[in-house]
């Protein structure tokens, strides 16, 4: 039987504030165990929350970037359950008058544009850390109080395609928000995924199981990709799917059971007693609302209309920030109308050195500054020197942290286009390639392509491949 997907995404987002969310403890990552608490965050008889004005600030920006629907009346909830890393044993959260609703997120999929509605965004605070030694388990309360932000999808993902897309997408609007820093490994941004199965044609929903555990968008990829297989071949086996939790082992490439799924009613949430309810203005969210930048599909939309780009080229230059700021600030700089080869160059040899190195775009220094960078495209460009030797170049440039017209010059790269040069070598490959040369006279034309890597390598690579050609033919008529 043929089975169709029902996805939904729940991201847990660590707010970028220096401070966390109901005390003024530090959110700093790395430090010793335990050193980053107070009688707040530890859950001490007698002491009081105090909401951090940013990290509501933040929230609000993203339910807004999320084309959500920001409350002017909200609240805060205690949302009760037992775990080693829950100081109170409680967790402060929002529930039935969460901070923002029924938005969207557009992502696109083989190249259709999909809606992808958003629930809710609201606000939390996290748990400890748990640390697994072989006799014993560790709890690390730091990041104990850390603002956290849920963002819940509705079931309209149908694909594990669809859900790394949608993660790839939302993640980049919270970059350009700097509302977090959204690093997987650090735990800054989390994903759990809520997965059920149904025959095709039917509305029906199936029993869904929630993954936990998934510390990348490949991982959420793969863990739905091994779900569905399983719940599928459960159903056709006559079995029962149990709602339960099921923990992702990105070893094994197999989830495994953690506990049944709870409901809301196992929380037994009520209204946080030490919180006010929070009135937010129209006046407040307008603000805030103009403080938001060019986000991505903004910016992907100006570059094709300003710069000619293609969406394809646009949509790679704008899916980060910096990245984005620093190529059309190159571009800006770049004297041509053209402005195409600042963008070959972004999504080609930068994107690939960047890779490589395991670094960010935006980190890759390159000796000399754009500037430098920019007089080797427009040499390349200009015909000055070949694009092989461009690329070599640059290279070169990064590891020796040399300027690349330094080396150009030092090493003589520059092409020759010199023609009674380049025809004095045209007559040495004519004369020593009889062969290829009857072949190009008897209509063979491509033959003339073996003649033209003759010449380059007489050259030692330095000729101008389109002045070769041009000579070449120019050579071969006049035999």
């Amino acid at each position: 039987m043929e089975y169709v997907a029902v996805i939904g995404l729940e991201v847990h987002l660590h707010l970028k504030t220096k401070t966390k969310a109901f005390c003024g403890c530090s959110t700093e990552f790395g430090s010793q165990p335990n050193t980053q608490v107070c009688p707040v965050c530890l859950g001490f008889p007698g002491s009081l929350p105090v909401l951090n004005k940013k990290a509501f600030d933040y929230a609000i920006k993203t339910g807004l970037a999320l084309n959500c629907k920001v409350q002017n009346f909200t609240k805060f909830d205690r949302k009760n359950y037992f775990y080693p890393d829950l100081p109170k044993n409680y967790q402060i959260s929002q529930y039935d008058l969460p901070l923002a609703t029924k938005g969207y997120l557009d992502i696109e999929v083989e190249g259709k544009i999909k809606r992808i509605g958003i629930t809710r965004v609201h606000m939390e605070e996290d748990a400890g850390k748990l640390i697994h030694k072989e006799n014993c388990s560790l709890v690390d309360f730091n990041r104990a109080g850390v603002p956290l932000l849920e963002i819940v999808s509705e079931p309209d993902i149908n694909s594990p395609l669809e859900a790394y897309e949608y993660l790839s997408t939302l993640k980049s609007i919270l970059e350009y928000l700097e509302v977090s820093d959204c690093d997987m490994e650090k735990g800054s941004l989390r994903c759990d995924a809520n997965v059920s199965i149904r025959p095709k044609g039917e509305t029906t929903l199936g029993t869904k199981t929630e993954l936990k555990n998934m510390n990348s968008f490949k991982g959420v990829r793969d863990a739905l990709d091994y779900e569905i297989k399983r719940q599928s071949e459960a159903l056709n086996r006559n079995e029962k799917i149990s709602q339960e939790t099921r923990l992702w082992d990105a070893k094994t490439m197999v989830s495994v059971p953690m506990r049944t799924k709870e409901g809301a009613q196992d929380y037994r949430y009520f209204p946080e007693p030490d919180l006010p309810p929070f009135l937010v203005s129209d006046e407040q969210i307008l603000g805030l609302k103009n403080e938001i930048p060019e986000l991505p599909t903004e910016k992907m939309l100006r570059f094709i209309k300003e710069y000619g780009l293609s969406e394809y080229d646009a949509k790679v230059l704008t899916s980060d920030k910096k990245f984005a700021y620093i190529t059309e600030e190159r571009i800006k700089k770049y004297p041509s109308a053209n402005k195409k080869p600042v963008v070959n160059w972004s999504i080609g040899p930068v994107l690939e050195t960047a890779a490589a190195s395991k670094m960010e775009p935006a980190d890759l220094i390159i000796p000399g500054g754009d500037d430098e960078f920019i007089k080797l495209i427009k040499l390349a460009e200009d015909g000055q020197i070949s694009n092989l030797v461009a690329k070599s170049v640059f290279n070169e440039s990064l590891k020796a942290n040399k300027l690349a017209t330094q080396i150009i010059r030092e090493k003589n790269l520059f092409q020759i286009s010199d023609e009674s040069s380049l025809e004095k070598l045209a007559d040495e490959v004519i004369k020593g390639n009889p062969g290829p040369v009857q072949d190009f006279k008897s209509g063979k034309t491509n033959a003339i392509m073996f003649l033209v890597g003759q010449l380059m390598k007489k050259s030692g690579g330095k000729a101008n491949p389109k002045v070769v050609q041009d000579v070449l033919r120019r050579r071969l008529t006049d035999v």
